[in-house]
Formats: C-alpha cells, sequence, structure tokens
C-alpha cells in the first residue's frame, strides 16, 4: 500500500492502537493514554490481542509484538537484543518510557502550551522521566531501586503495604480463581443457580474496560504530574535559584537561604543547584513565611543530608528541641520563639529576625 493510500485510510477511519490482552501491566496502560492525549491518535480505537495477524492491522502496537521499530510505530520491549535506555539513564525502558522517549516533548509541549523546543520543556521532559516513568520501566523489567548487595542486611522496621501505582494496577485485573467466562451477581455467596455463562467476546469486552480503568488511572496520575511540575515546580525553580545566589547576604559563610514566598517546593532545586556548583558550601538552613499574610510567622527549616533522607545536615540546637513558646525564648535568649521540632529538623518564630537567629545560633553551636 502506498504512503498516500495509507495516509488517505488513515484520515477516514482513525488510528488503530494494539496491545497485548489477558494479564496487564501498568507501563502499557499508560503507554496506551499518553498515545491517545496525541493529536494523531484522538480519537483512536484499541485493540488487545496477542494474535499476529490482527496486531499487523494496528497503526501502533505498544508491549507486544517484540519489534521495537519507530519508523513502523512498533514500540516493544520483550525481544531478547532490547536494551534501548532514556538519554541519561541506565535503567531499560518499558513499553512506557519508550512511547514516552518519543512523544513525551510533543504531549507536553501540547499541555503545558509551551514551545517543544523550548528548555521549559526539555526540564519537564527530564524531571517526568525521572520522577515518574523510569520507576515503571524499572518495575516492568524486574530492577530494583537498590543494588541487592547494598540491601541484603537490611530489614524493615515495618510493612508499608507495598502500595504503588504499579500495585494499584495490578488489582483492577481479574482475581486468580475469577472465571471470566462465568459471570455471577455479588452478594448471592457461592450458588451456582444465578451464575451467567458469557461468550469470550463478552469476556474479553469485560478485560478491556478492566485494562481502560488502569489506562486512566496511570494516564490522570501522569497528567496531575505534569501540572505540578508546570504550574507549581517550574515557576519555584527561578525563585530558589534567585534565593541560592543570594544566600551569602544573609551570612558569609552562605549556609542559610531565605525565601520570600511561603509553600515554595524547594528542596529539589536546592539540590540540583548545589550539584551544579559542587565546590560551594552547603546550605544548611531555609528560611519562609509559613503564608503569604502580612505577619506571618517563620519557619527555619534544616536542609537533610540528601534529598530522600530524614538526617538533617545540621539540627536546631539539641537543648532547643521539643520546647516551646516563651520557655523556648527563655532558653535561646531569642524573643518570639515558638517551637523546635522535637527531632530538630524545624523550628518556628513570629519574625523573619527571629527565625534567622535561630538559624545562626544553631549554625555555631
Amino acid at each position: 500500500m502506498s504512503e498516500e493510500v495509507a495516509a488517505k485510510r488513515l484520515k477516514i477511519s482513525p488510528p488503530l492502537i494494539g496491545t497485548h490482552n489477558g494479564h496487564f501491566h501498568a507501563d502499557e496502560a499508560l503507554a496506551v493514554y499518553l498515545l491517545r492525549l496525541l493529536p494523531t491518535y484522538n480519537p483512536s480505537s484499541l485493540l488487545r490481542t496477542r494474535d499476529p495477524a490482527r496486531l499487523s492491522t494496528c497503526h501502533t502496537v505498544v508491549d507486544v509484538g517484540g519489534e521495537y521499530s519507530p519508523s513502523a510505530n512498533r514500540y516493544d520491549h520483550h525481544q531478547r537484543t532490547f536494551s534501548t535506555t532514556f538519554p541519561n539513564h541506565s535503567t531499560k525502558l518499558s513499553s512506557a518510557g519508550l512511547v514516552y522517549m518519543h512523544f513525551g516533548k510533543p504531549i507536553i509541549a501540547s499541555r503545558t502550551s509551551l514551545p517543544e523546543d523550548s528548555p521549559e520543556v526539555n526540564l519537564l521532559y527530564e524531571k517526568l522521566y525521572t520522577e515518574f516513568v523510569e520507576a515503571l520501566d524499572a518495575n516492568d523489567n524486574g530492577i530494583s531501586a537498590y543494588d541487592p548487595r547494598d540491601t541484603i542486611h537490611l530489614k524493615k522496621r515495618f510493612h508499608d503495604g507495598g502500595v504503588t501505582l504499579g500495585s494499584l494496577v495490578n488489582d483492577l485485573n481479574h482475581e486468580w480463581n475469577d472465571d471470566p467466562l462465568h459471570e455471577q451477581p455479588p452478594g448471592h455467596g457461592n450458588g451456582t443457580s444465578l451464575v451467567k455463562e458469557r461468550g469470550p467476546e463478552q469476556a474479553q469486552a469485560d478485560e478491556d474496560a478492566r485494562f481502560l480503568k488502569a489506562s486512566s488511572l496511570m494516564g490522570t496520575t501522569f497528567l496531575r504530574k505534569l501540572s505540578y511540575y508546570h504550574l507549581a515546580w517550574l515557576p519555584a525553580r527561578t525563585l530558589v535559584q534567585t534565593a541560592y545566589k543570594n544566600r551569602f547576604s544573609n551570612d558569609p559563610s552562605g549556609a542559610i537561604m531565605v525565601l520570600d514566598g511561603g509553600g515554595v517546593p524547594w528542596k529539589d532545586h536546592l539540590y540540583t543547584f548545589e550539584a551544579e556548583d559542587a565546590a560551594a558550601p552547603k546550605v544548611l538552613y531555609v528560611l519562609y513565611p509559613e503564608s503569604p499574610d502580612e505577619g506571618a510567622k517563620w519557619r527555619v527549616q534544616c536542609v537533610s543530608v540528601t534529598k530522600d533522607s530524614f538526617e538533617s545536615r545540621k539540627p536546631l540546637k539539641e537543648e532547643w528541641r521539643g520546647v516551646r513558646d516563651s520557655e523556648l525564648s527563655g532558653k535561646s535568649g531569642i524573643d518570639g520563639c515558638v517551637f523546635v521540632h522535637a527531632s530538630g529538623f524545624i523550628g518556628g518564630n513570629l519574625t523573619k529576625v527571629g527565625a534567622m537567629k535561630m538559624a545562626k545560633g544553631s549554625m555555631l553551636s
């Protein structure tokens, strides 16, 4: 079939997306949703099958077929020779990562109205992969977040339930002891008189409906992440960058950074700027108002050793911890103290001046 004829057929009928039927996972659920965010696939139909003949009729196939060929719109990762990773990452891609790698930038540009070649889109493209898509790639490929050699002696202090997006998607599959060809109305115990038989087509339609719920779960989560990074995280970058550059005006050590706006998501950006400025002294404390209201109280928060650590680089003074109000002001000699957390990672004062004194007093202890 010539490209001209194929293009005409594509204009007449919506493109058909193919993926496998049976047990589904988070990666192809997201891959299908991402494709449908693009104008080319809006609208589009979905075919879930492992039949090669039927898959050959699809415009685009993800997570099945044993072929990775962008020119043919084939995005599978299960073949033995597959080793593709996202730029500057080492995690082997799943179907989610493949679709995102090829179509992430136009999706981000269309949802944010930013130029596709803008630095902002590049930042969001990298951030969404790192913070969201990569974990799906790793999970589907059986890659641990930690080197097993580093965790061989680690024991969990408590059970966290293992609730992840992947597990929530898995919960939408049929249970192991479900019989897709027989439907029993809920609330009728184990009786068999009310069991209704249904054909393979109806059973497949039910499974497809479950898959679409999973796809919606993954896709709406992706869009919420994109909205946050675009509307909150990205604007905060400029504010944190300015505060980081100006930190030496707060104290010659450069260890105290001040944000004049409350609620600014600063941690992620601070660690990025510090990594880019590796020879510079580290920030120990970040000061910010509790709210944008005039007369708002101020917080002094300790910077943790790493982004994901609960250990502070320099906690607030030990003798202040767990103490509040006038008793704390008396112990510290600083007016307006409100509290210091029992672990010493954060404290509060009625004023910016008082919060600054708390930071400097702890820094010198």
